[in-house]
């Protein structure tokens, strides 16, 4: 069997899941539109919450609430970041772009997580600081504002939540979001103990804390997104298990040359050569693998079917 009959027939075979594929591609569009609609009330939500808190600084004389709108600004970048890197997801293929421009989502996972990085950093920094320089936590205002920071960040921490798995760049804009909500937390209990027992130490130790824990969470989707600029095989995939189910199937003798990376943040793609016993076979072979391929969550797949005599002539292996 020749490789040009092998490709006139995979492209009869496009064609009988084209219907669904269709249904695919619509549940993937529905899904983004429903994530843009969170990320927009999130931007809202924020900026909003930047706005009032940079008003109160200035009211009640706060160069704490002041940095704290300025941090909760980048957090709206972020996820302005996130909604961008999401339409991208989603780009159209062109003459140079054959893919649209879904890998430069990769590209903004990793910038968030290095923003992240800097964030927790920051707030590392900040706390050894009030170690050796305590400051008292400036009255009732500041708790205030930080409570209503809870409920803006923790509400979008939530929504985000829901959707995360799906999306490395909503697990980075979900961080941020936690980030946060945690430090707000930290303002008020440590304002509330600081009040009652006067113990201001309990500042910067929970602010260690919280950046501990952030840096752990951040450290995973910092390695995740450079194993995706990479062309690595994307976390939750082994070849080796793919492999073995495509080799499981009826009809296919061996599976080699197999390639598995992302597309984007969102979708992933397999190209690997598929050896059949005989020609017969080769649209059966490939609707069953096709299937068996979408059921573990690759919905772009390039299959080449041989058969074994012209396998044993490509690989020199003929007796």
């Amino acid at each position: 069997m020749t490789h040009e009959h092998h490709h006139e027939h995979e492209h009869h075979h496009d064609h009988g899941h084209e219907h669904h594929h269709g249904l695919h591609h619509h549940h993937h569009a529905h899904a983004i539109e429903k994530l843009s609609t969170i990320y927009i009330v999130a931007v809202a939500l924020n900026l909003t919450f930047v706005i009032v808190e940079a008003v109160a600084g200035v009211v009640g004389n706060s160069i704490g609430l002041l940095s704290d709108a300025g941090h909760n600004l980048s957090d709206v970048f972020s996820l302005l970041l996130a909604m961008i890197a999401l339409k991208l997801a989603s780009s159209h293929a062109t003459k140079r772009f054959t893919y649209g421009h879904r890998k430069a989502s990769v590209l903004i996972s990793l910038l968030n997580a290095i923003i992240l990085l800097v964030a927790v950093g920051a707030i590392m920094v900040e706390s050894i600081d009030k170690f050796f320089h305590p400051t008292e936590v400036n009255g009732t205002l500041i708790i205030w504002t930080a409570a209503v920071g809870i409920v803006i960040n923790g509400l979008t921490a939530w929504a985000l939540s829901r959707q995360q798995q799906h999306d490395i760049n909503t697990r980075g804009a979900f961080l941020h979001m936690l980030a946060d909500t945690l430090v707000s937390v930290g303002v008020v209990v440590s304002g509330i103990v600081i009040h009652y027992t006067g113990w201001t130490v309990i500042d910067p130790i929970i602010g260690l804390v919280i950046a501990v824990v952030i840096l752990v969470s951040t450290w995973e989707l910092l390695s995740e997104s450079l194993r995706m600029s990479t062309d690595a095989v994307p976390e939750g995939f082994d070849v080796e298990e793919i492999s073995r189910k495509i080799e499981s199937q009826e009809g296919v003798l061996n599976v080699h040359h197999m390639h598995i990376w992302a597309i984007s943040t969102t979708e992933t793609a397999l190209t690997c050569h598929i050896v059949i016993p005989e020609a017969s076979m080769l649209e059966e072979v490939t609707d069953r693998v096709k299937e068996l391929l979408d059921h573990e969550g690759i919905h772009h797949s390039t299959l080449e079917l041989e058969t074994r005599s012209s396998h044993c002539h490509d690989h020199d292996c003929c007796g």
